[in-house]
């Protein structure tokens, strides 16, 4: 039997076992749970795709840093994207940000997945909120915010971190302690409806057992649908030792330590549905309605549509007309008393043909009235003695420094707009402004107020660790002496963000000492 046709044959088995005894992951970490979740995107839904899943949640600890991401490639596997986080909930009001001792008692956990575009909206919502408001250990919404904004979002009432959890396995069957749980469930169910459930897990740990059984006994006293999951943080169960590692650097801690943050066991992997099934005896029912949520999610967000905001133009003017005019005053400002760029007090023939190059193209793109945008904060900022400057492809454009974007004359330095702007490519260009660090807040402010709060997103970046950072910081937590650390770095090719693969691949020393040292192989 060919390996294609066996791998064929099991995927096949996989899905007919799947449609039998169906299951959906609804609690499932990627590694944009900083630190903590160890699961790549892609690597995930592959995973969920051989397991014969028809959907699949991401619930990132506070964030959706991975939602698109994860839409995208699930969405390209075939199977259904059900974006969500494990938000973080603060026990008040999120304002309030004193007297606890650490992020547990600043917050409970909770998982919410959006059931449409609305939902997703809403989650976007919640997670800006508890960035901008509620950052207190960790970002934080509250019940004032989930009763704002609950619309379209599935509410599961969390793994044992949660607010009812945390209920219930304080009161156990306590009459005064099932009442707080109660009141608590109750709560989310007059909240969200029919599409709060009561949410259960099994990794094998005491804590989750001792849950699970009150859970079961709340849920069937007051009626409430229960549903199980996985508290998934990495793809394969021989992925555990990578994500403790993961823990380690996250906290500072030596894999040593006995004293330290870890999962108890190597069971928070991305189960199989019969493995689901395996782990919740008697409560198949709960297995299966995973796959019943999952299959009333219908998520279809609009990508690639731009939604600029729209620069307010003089009387009788067109976006085209404006930056033109702009753009040739500033031309012969610039190259004021230049006899060779400005002879005779008009722009050269080389200035002039380079200058309706560049508006033909950002003309033809439709990108007059975004140029008109940047020039004008760029304006308020030199209006108010703020440094600016582009940096980048920009700097390549005659228009960013006619419109005093840039500050370097793209003629005279052969610089090429086509690296900026091109018919080719369909992207926005991507105009980098640099501001003083001292006054940038006003120039943002500036923009907020002008254009709108909610046309102005603040963004970032994720930085990954490179072989050199992985093998220091896997290092340190396995107690390596700094010496031998440094050995070990200085095998790995001098390459720009070289990953560990690519460095076994071209280092032959690194090679043979991975294949012939244990403790090396194990970094």
């Amino acid at each position: 039997m060919s390996v294609q046709f066996r791998d064929s044959l099991q995927q096949g088995f996989a899905r007919m076992a799947e449609a039998a005894r169906p299951f959906v992951h609804l609690h499932c970490h990627s590694h944009y749970s900083l630190l903590d979740g160890a699961s790549e995107i892609g690597t995930l839904v592959k995973k969920a795709k051989e397991l014969g899943m028809s959907g699949l949640a991401l619930t990132d600890h506070g964030n959706l840093h991975g939602a698109l991401e994860f839409y995208r490639k699930a969405k390209e596997a075939g199977i259904n994207p059900i974006l969500g986080y494990e938000a973080y909930i603060a026990p008040g009001s999120r304002f309030e940000k004193k007297d606890a001792a650490n992020s547990k008692e600043a917050s409970y956990h909770l998982t919410l997945l959006a059931q449409n575009r609305t939902g997703f909206k809403n989650l976007i919502k919640l997670a800006s909120a508890a960035s901008l408001e509620g950052f207190y250990y960790k970002p934080r919404i509250d019940k004032q915010l989930l009763e704002a904004h609950h619309e379209g979002i599935i509410c599961l009432s969390g793994c044992v971190s949660s607010e009812l959890s945390l209920a219930l396995i304080k009161g156990g069957a306590d009459a005064e302690d099932f009442r707080e749980a109660r009141e608590i469930a109750a709560w989310f169910h007059r909240l969200f409806g029919d599409r709060y459930f009561i949410e259960i897990m099994n990794n094998g740990v005491e804590v989750q057992r001792l849950q699970l059984e009150a859970a079961v006994d709340l849920a069937r006293r007051m009626g409430l649908p229960l549903v199980a999951t996985s508290d998934a943080h990495y793809v394969n169960r021989d992925d555990a030792v990578a994500q403790d590692v993961l823990l380690c650097i996250n906290t500072g801690k030596f894999r040593t330590d006995t004293n330290r943050m870890r999962m108890e066991n190597d069971s928070f992997y991305l189960r199989s549905p019969e493995e689901m099934y395996a782990h919740f005896p008697g409560l198949e029912d709960a297995v299966a309605r995973s796959h019943e949520i999952a299959s009333s999610v219908s998520i279809d967000l609009e990508l690639g549509k731009r939604h600029f905001p729209v620069f307010q133009l003089p009387p009788e003017k067109t976006a085209e007309d404006y930056l033109r005019e702009l753009c040739i005053q500033g031309l012969k400002e610039r190259y004021a008393g230049d006899e060779e760029m400005l002879p005779g007090g008009e722009l050269a023939p080389v200035v002039r043909e380079r200058l309706e190059r560049e508006l033909s193209v950002i003309n033809k793109l439709g990108f007059p009235n975004y140029f008109l945008i940047v020039w004008d904060f760029v304006r308020h900022a030199r209006e108010r003695g703020v440094p600016a400057t582009a940096r980048g492809s920009g700097v390549g454009a005659l228009v960013c420094y006619a419109l005093y974007l840039s500050h370097v004359c793209p003629i005279r330095y052969d610089l090429l707009f086509e690296r900026f702007l091109d018919l080719n490519r369909k992207e926005a260009p991507d105009i980098d402004i640099d501001f003083c660090k001292d006054r940038r807040g006003e120039i943002i402010r500036y923009v907020k107020d002008k254009y709108g709060e909610e046309n102005v997103a603040q963004i970032g970046t994720f930085g990954t660790l490179a072989a050199k950072a992985a093998i220091t910081d896997v290092g340190r937590v396995l107690g390596w002496p700094i010496a031998r650390v440094n050995q070990l770095k200085a095998l790995v090719p001098e390459q720009l963000g070289i990953s560990l693969d690519e460095a076994l691949e071209s280092g032959e020393e690194l090679k043979k000492l991975y294949e012939t040292d244990a403790e090396a192989r194990e970094v």
